[in-house]
């Protein structure tokens, strides 16, 4: 005879399989949005680090930020506004002076340039401390531009692609053309939208150049007295691989500064 059912012992038994069912199920549901919690963020980091990688391109070289296609110069730093940061060489050491000196790329352009420590006492003595300590050489010139009205090279980043400085970035904005108008020949400082993000990066331009002067404009540092036409025929002339747009991206000619003097 088989043994009898005790139907209160099933009905706890049903019970605990019941609730043991509903909790594996809501620890599967749980998983499940965790999972795709996790997903989501996965996605917004990347697509976080993609937008970080722009900027960091758009703000690398001569000028103002380039999250929109920009035929401006600029420079990686974001200071605090209207303040130096680091340690900034004295503006004495231009002296008031004009200065002479080379800056030689690729070992067969050789530019003569001048440095007006006069009216742009500040940006010429970081130029001329960083030439003195050798921190131009060796560096490159990340970024070029070729448009119809904004002609120019980019050189001095730290880490040759438009980011990097020397822990320091300064203000202010000095000998800024009022016209907006650098000509051909002139050497100015890189910077992005805050007049303060000054730092190594400079630009030269190959030809007149009219830019964008809502920010401020740029310091125009000196000029370049010879060579400028062994810079085009040897490194301009060959155009430009498109960066962020048809008109500015990095020289097709490899631009490296092998030698800089100043006296």
């Amino acid at each position: 005879m088989a043994p009898s059912k005790n139907p209160d012992r099933e009905n706890r038994d049903r019970l605990r399989r019941y609730t043991a069912r509903q909790q594996v199920h809501a620890t599967q549901v749980a998983r499940r949005r965790r999972d795709n919690v996790l997903a989501v963020v996965a996605v917004v980091v990347v697509v976080g680090l993609a937008a970080v990688s722009q900027v960091l391109w758009s703000t690398s070289g001569p000028g103002a930020p380039e999250a929109a296609p920009s035929d401006s110069p600029s420079a990686s730093s974001t200071p605090a506004a209207g303040e130096n940061v680091g340690d900034v060489p004295s503006d004495t050491i231009a002296e008031g002076r004009t200065w002479t000196g080379q800056l030689t790329l690729n070992d067969t352009v050789d530019l003569g340039i001048e440095l007006d420590g006069a009216q742009a006492p500040q940006a010429a003595s970081v130029v001329i401390d960083l030439i003195r300590k050798g921190f131009y050489t060796g560096t490159t010139c990340h970024r070029m531009s070729n448009a119809p009205t904004a002609e120019f090279i980019q050189c001095g980043s730290a880490n040759g692609d438009g980011t990097g400085d020397a822990g320091f970035t300064f203000g202010p904005l000095e000998n800024v053309p009022a016209d907006g108008v650098y000509p051909a020949g002139t050497i100015a400082m890189a910077r992005s939208s805050d007049p303060y993000s000054q730092s190594t990066q400079f630009f030269i331009t190959y030809g007149d150049t009219t830019l964008d002067g809502s920010t401020g404009g740029y310091t125009v540092v000196g000029r370049v007295t010879s060579g400028l036409d062994q810079l085009e025929a040897d490194i301009t002339d060959a155009g430009l691989t498109p960066g962020t747009s048809e008109t500015d991206g990095s020289p097709v000619v490899a631009t490296t500064i092998t030698g800089a003097t100043v006296e």
